[in-house]
């Protein structure tokens, strides 16, 4: 039974994610969505407020970041009846992959994907947990469309709009839904 959004609102799941001063390290305030996946009522809320969003659009697979991406996007590839990739971190996935390697707030990372998971033509959504610099993000989006699919929209519980993040990505021409907007990541 699916929970009607309104019910609770896109507000509950604000209150629910836990705020961690200097992780991973100093001056990040890290926001911690892992009271919202512990929780059956919010996660299942969080989840039918991204399928009431996309159940009438055509989706033909969900892409997750590693690694929240994976817990959000594969429950919702589920409710909306089509198939997961993951994109994981480097060295972690066991086929053929091609990479992307990006710029974090705090760091470098990379980031690869089989190269049987996107068909050619292929719409995709590709879900994270937030938007910060726009980094991991920006590498999913590269990587889908190397293998010739189309993001359709990437989508997030959380952007932070003091950083470029999300500006990024949309200058990309990938339209980006967040359930929340936040200034002060750091």
């Amino acid at each position: 039974m699916l929970v009607h959004p309104e019910a609770m609102g896109v507000a509950a799941l604000a209150e629910k994610i836990r705020k961690i001063e200097n992780w991973p390290q100093k001056g990040i305030l890290f926001h911690d969505i892992t009271p919202v996946l512990q929780s059956a009522e919010y996660f299942r809320l969080l989840v039918d407020l991204l399928v009431y969003r996309y159940m009438g659009q055509k989706i033909d697979v969900v892409a997750g970041l590693d690694a929240r991406g994976f817990i959000i996007g594969a429950a919702l590839a589920y409710q909306l009846n089509v198939g997961f990739v993951p994109i994981r971190k480097k060295g972690k996935l066991p086929f053929d992959t091609i990479s992307q390697s990006y710029a974090l707030e705090y760091g470098e990372a990379t980031v690869e994907i089989h190269k049987d998971a996107v068909k050619p033509g292929a719409r995709v959504l590709l879900v994270d947990d937030l938007v910060a610099t726009g980094g991991t993000m920006l590498a999913g989006v590269e990587l889908i469309r190397k293998l010739g699919g189309e993001v359709v929209e990437a989508a997030a519980i959380l952007e932070f709009t003091d950083l470029i993040g999300g500006s990024k990505i949309r200058e990309n021409g990938v339209p980006l839904f967040t359930l929340l907007q936040n200034e002060g990541c750091m």
